[in-house]
């Protein structure tokens, strides 16, 4: 099984960050995602609290997130980075019974 990858791209005050092989994983990483954008996130990082948006797309078995922060804020790419290992971890644990290692490349 394929484990979901991310890539962060920093651009200018936003960010953008693709997660690719993502198939088998969309439901538990847009739940994750989901809740972050409701302000509920359980990831080790509070990042989102810096955020005056966050736009999820989902396309076959890629997702593409925009985060835009708060005027004043500038976002960590190192704990977004710190965020997505959960949840990408998270949704590779659930498809797998394997002991877990590092899942998600950047």
């Amino acid at each position: 099984m394929l484990m979901a990858r991310y890539r962060i791209d920093d651009e200018d005050a936003s960010v953008s960050i693709e997660v690719t092989d993502v198939a088998g994983q969309e439901q538990e990483l847009l739940e994750a995602f989901g809740e972050c954008q409701a302000g509920r996130c359980s990831c080790p990082t509070d990042e989102y609290q810096k955020l005056a948006s966050m736009d999820v797309q989902h396309t076959r078995d890629v997702i593409r997130i925009r985060l835009e922060p708060k005027a004043g804020q500038v976002l960590d790419t190192r704990q977004i980075a710190a965020y997505l290992d959960y949840p990408t971890a998270t949704a590779s644990d659930a498809m797998d019974d394997e002991p877990r290692g590092p899942k998600a490349a950047r």
